[in-house]
């Protein structure tokens, strides 16, 4: 997977029954691009992706330690938890529960939701291969294989506006 890829907004993906793989390539260093995908989901993530939807959505978030919620907060300031970090390893690795289940109802029990891991490969100093896996979907019971085919292109799409984020946002070197 992956393999001759040239164009930074080109992604890769790789399904199979219970799990999806996604490989793209992003301009700056792995602690680049790990910033951006932990610290600026507003900016990137599809906001009708949302439980709160575009016009009331105050705030996607990700608290930066094992343990830490994935949140958005609604409006009146109502959070809503969807989602647990289970490993956090800044710049190369992060892990998390993806408690949203088919129905979008939220899934409490961890157990019964899938996973997704990214992995951030520095490639030279300009770029970084994120490769990005959701996995478990069995967990997520009968819907599973059509949950998997709807998140394949959910990833797609959300991959593609975190790849314009990481380039929009790149960090300025002094002269």
């Amino acid at each position: 997977m992956g393999q001759g890829m040239t164009d930074p907004t080109d992604i890769r993906q790789d399904v199979d029954r219970f799990s999806l793989r996604c490989s793209l390539l992003v301009p700056g260093s792995a602690e680049h691009a790990f910033g951006v995908f932990t610290d600026e989901l507003t900016d990137w993530w599809v906001t009708e992706y949302t439980w709160s939807g575009p016009d009331a959505l105050a705030e996607l978030g990700m608290e930066p330690r094992a343990g830490g919620m994935l949140y958005e907060i609604g409006p009146y300031g109502f959070r809503s938890d969807w989602g647990r970090v289970l490993t956090w390893d800044p710049p190369r690795r992060l892990v998390f529960v993806w408690q949203i289940g088919p129905d979008r109802a939220p899934v409490p029990d961890p157990a019964r939701a899938s996973e997704v891991e990214v992995l951030f490969l520095p490639e030279g100093s300009a770029r970084t291969r994120v490769e990005l896996e959701h996995r478990h979907f069995d967990r997520h019971g009968e819907a599973a294989e059509g949950y998997r085919k709807a998140l394949t292109a959910g990833w797609h799409e959300l991959l593609t506006r975190y790849v314009a984020t990481v380039s929009r946002h790149q960090p300025t070197t002094p002269a």
